[in-house]
């Protein structure tokens, strides 16, 4: 495997506080900086930023493009992911997404990995006036007419429901050629499999287990073998996974120093999932929210769940690592509310470096191509966040890279043999 790590840039407010102090975005920004080019010194492959909007707490990643454009400048070889750009008109025009990621993969000498998305909260389609019933035909037609842009000139122009442009050059155009690699995010196994039929890469945001990842990998390239019809004029096969890390000299540390940061990361997503973020009408009825926009302390609410909901993957009763079978016998039937409930219990990379080997080698087994690692969520410490990622960076990574080139990549040739696309991908 390929290894990641994974932004929100998350930002909890302070628990006895109304706001935030006003330098908190600034070092939160600062740190971030400083973990990526470690990450980048110690030869990680990949880096992916959110685009979130007005998600206050969870997610401060507003502007991925900002970041990912200081980071080309800073940082030498780790690819540069979007993850992802929100699609739909509305939010994004597809010219605008076009001249953005271009411009990024010129001034990054080509480290571009280009991650869409649909959207998801009400408090962020909202603000931007997108149907929800809209949001996944609104993707793939702003996503397959920017391709086009990328790599076309001039681009015809288009008329379509969502909406039209006329005949444009829309420049620059990217050093990927003809587009980067280009994924897609997928909680839900359905989308894995629509990421195959595009050629898309999939961008597993679900928490899976490797049992799951096995089986969805095996279902992937056979539908790229035998139904693939590319969105763009490349494909990118792939799949990657999420998880939530933190690695210290024992077990116990590490949970401690997780700091809650897996329970926040998944209350936080929750909160926003089925909050609203401003009053509105929709087909006569009057919704109310119970969000306060600027107002309502997230982690304030957070912190007053019994520490038995808060704990992630710890038993007060033994203090004691939960195993996975034990997780996987409470998890709740419904996919959404199962993604929330391992996104606050998923500990695989949670441990010392002995641990967290032995458990992700289960996902090499199962053929994962890259695995993300969300290390900044919560009230984590900047300092034993860049500790957790120099122990795996030094003591883990270079055996599973090693094999990635020696083991995986010929598995993935095989896997592709035949398959009649040019392929665009950094896998």
């Amino acid at each position: 495997m390929k290894f990641g790590l994974f932004y929100e840039l998350q930002l909890p407010r302070p628990l006895d506080e109304d706001t935030w102090d006003p330098n908190a975005e600034q070092q939160l920004f600062e740190e971030m900086f400083e973990q990526v080019q470690l990450a980048d010194e110690l030869g990680y492959h990949y880096v992916f930023f959110v685009e979130h909007h007005f998600l206050e707490e969870y997610a401060h990643s507003t502007a991925p493009e900002v970041m990912l454009g200081g980071l080309a400048r800073t940082t030498k070889n780790i690819r540069l992911g979007h993850g992802v750009v929100q699609m739909p008109p509305l939010v994004n025009h597809p010219a605008r997404v076009a001249e953005r990621v271009s411009s990024l993969d010129i001034i990054s000498g080509g480290r571009v990995e280009f991650g869409t998305g649909e959207g998801a909260s009400d408090a962020e389609l909202g603000g931007y006036n997108v149907e929800r019933s809209l949001k996944k035909s609104m993707w793939e037609e702003g996503t397959r007419e920017c391709l086009r842009m990328m790599s076309e000139t001039p681009y015809p122009g288009h008329e379509g429901e969502h909406f039209s442009m006329p005949e444009r050059n829309v420049i620059p155009k990217p050093l990927q050629a003809p587009h980067p690699p280009v994924w897609v995010a997928a909680s839900r196994r359905e989308t894995t499999l629509l990421a195959a039929r595009f050629g898309i890469g999939s961008m597993g945001f679900g928490f899976e287990t490797p049992e799951e990842t096995a089986v969805r990998v095996e279902e992937y390239y056979r539908l790229i073998r035998e139904e693939c019809f590319p969105i763009g004029k490349a494909i990118n096969p792939g799949l990657f996974v999420l998880n939530q890390f933190m690695a210290a000299e024992t077990d116990e540390e590490a949970v401690r120093r997780s700091a809650d940061g897996p329970g926040f990361f998944s209350y936080s997503l929750g909160y926003y999932s089925t909050t609203r973020g401003t009053s509105r009408t929709r087909s006569g009825e009057r919704m109310i929210d119970a969000h306060q926009a600027g107002v309502t302390n997230i982690h304030q609410a957070f912190n007053a769940l019994p520490q038995e909901q808060k704990d992630g993957r710890l038993q007060l009763s033994d203090a004691k690592l939960m195993t996975a079978q034990q997780i996987s016998e409470n998890e709740p039937e419904n996919e959404m509310e199962r993604a929330l409930y391992r996104a606050a219990r998923s500990g695989s990379a949670i441990g010392t470096t002995d641990s967290i080997r032995e458990n992700i080698k289960r996902y090499e087994d199962a053929h994962t191509d890259i695995m993300v690692f969300n290390a900044q969520c919560g009230a984590r410490k900047h300092e034993h966040i860049m500790e957790a990622i120099e122990r795996f960076g030094k003591d883990v990574l270079p055996e599973f890279a090693e094999r990635h080139e020696t083991e995986h990549k010929p598995w993935r040739e095989r896997q592709l043999d035949g398959v009649p696309y040019e392929i665009n991908s950094s896998i």
